[in-house]
């Protein structure tokens, strides 16, 4: 009978994680892991950069948004033990683009890496990417789907999949960004040149890749590399739906040369939406609910800006976003600030609605009026900084 082989203890026995540094030495990369309730992957994605960076001298990073789980504590304790791993805590501030910045702003080494935390970036790509960046001729290497090789495999639903098409190809048109996945969350920098671009970069939102690359206009030499994307091992991903709007005003940001701030332009597709919302709301009141304008005007009003609260409140000030007790008093407030819209909404729709054919127009008319207070009231007292 063969002799079994002996059991490697685990983190959870040890509190080490195995095969990773105890002696801190010059690191040559830096692995930037942006995390938000990733808790149980981070032992994990720790040891199996230990195997794959084994021949690099290489730190990690780890920049945690405040988790409620506890990702903070774990990362904390492994790098009692391991002085290759620090830790970077956010409070009050949320958003994988500013993490990211901060991380490689955090370092000292000449090569700085940006990784999912949840195991479906494949980190044995990551000695081929700093091979490619060693020879000089390349600033930047992206680990890419859409490259020959590549694949989104079964980390990406259909839907997400077919997102992204659309999102890459208006980086393309819009940015004329010359990758074939700007939407990639898996890359390698020289750090100086992410220095030089920093001040440049939006710290809201998730796609850091798309604005690294269009604001460095052409003057960064990439190399792509394929990779397939894998399953999450643990939790939830925390790419939902509106992060779609908030790809959108990244891209419109970028495209009009940053004139106007990412969270402005968020709010304001906020509030687009808001008025897709009120105009429904205002023909239900008009025709279902038998109410004469100004009161079906109001009570669209008040819908769309219960509407634009909480999609604002998930997305546009995700960094300030309001829990609880707090997100009524938010609701409340954003009631209050936002009435003196709601008069001049109601007032300037009233003297166009003369026709009943026209009451679009009107309605149209009178949230537009409002749009220009709301966001000035709501960043100033309903979403204020702490």
């Amino acid at each position: 009978m063969d002799q079994a082989a002996p059991l490697i203890p685990t983190y959870e026995e040890t509190g080490s994680v195995p095969g990773l540094p105890v002696e801190a030495r010059a690191a040559e990369l830096t692995v930037i892991l942006p995390t938000f309730n990733e808790a149980r992957n981070i032992p994990v994605v720790l040891e199996r950069l230990a195997v794959a960076l084994d021949a690099v001298a290489w730190e990690a990073v780890i920049v945690d948004d405040n988790s409620p789980d506890g990702t903070t504590e774990v990362a904390r304790a492994i790098a009692a033990n391991h002085p290759t791993v620090r830790v970077i805590r956010r409070v009050g501030r949320r958003g994988l683009s500013g993490a990211c910045i901060e991380g490689m702003l955090s370092s000292s080494a000449p090569f700085v890496a940006v990784m999912d935390a949840d195991l479906q970036h494949d980190e044995t790509l990551l000695p081929k990417m700093l091979a490619e960046l060693r020879t000089g001729q390349t600033d930047l290497v992206v680990a890419s789907r859409n490259v020959e090789g590549g694949s989104s495999g079964t980390g990406l639903s259909s839907i997400r999949a077919w997102g992204s098409g659309i999102a890459n190809t208006l980086a393309k048109k819009l940015l004329h960004v010359d990758l074939t996945d700007p939407m990639s969350g898996f890359f390698m920098v020289r750090r100086e040149k992410a220095e030089e671009l920093a001040p440049k970069l939006s710290a809201q939102g998730f796609k850091i890749l798309l604005d690294l690359v269009s604001s460095a206009k052409g003057a960064l030499r990439i190399k792509e590399l394929p990779f397939t994307f894998k399953e999450r091992l643990h939790g939830e991903s925390k790419l939902d739906t509106l992060v779609t709007l908030d790809y959108f005003g990244l891209l419109l940001a970028k495209y009009f040369g940053n004139i106007v701030s990412v969270r402005f332009l968020m709010f304001g597709l906020v509030g687009a939406s808001g008025l897709v919302v009120h105009l429904i709301a205002l023909r239900l009141f008009l025709v279902v609910g038998g109410l004469e304008f100004n009161l079906a005007q109001t009570g669209a009003s008040f819908v769309a800006m219960t509407s634009n609260f909480f999609l604002n409140n998930q997305l546009t000030y995700r960094d300030r976003r309001l829990h609880g007790l707090n997100a009524l008093i938010g609701l409340l407030t954003f009631y209050a600030v936002c009435s003196v819209g709601v008069l001049a909404n109601v007032g300037v729709a009233n003297l166009i609605y003369l026709d009943p054919s026209y009451w679009w127009f009107a309605g149209a008319a009178g949230a537009i009026m409002g749009a220009v207070w709301n966001y000035a009231a709501s960043s100033a007292l309903t979403w204020r900084k702490s």
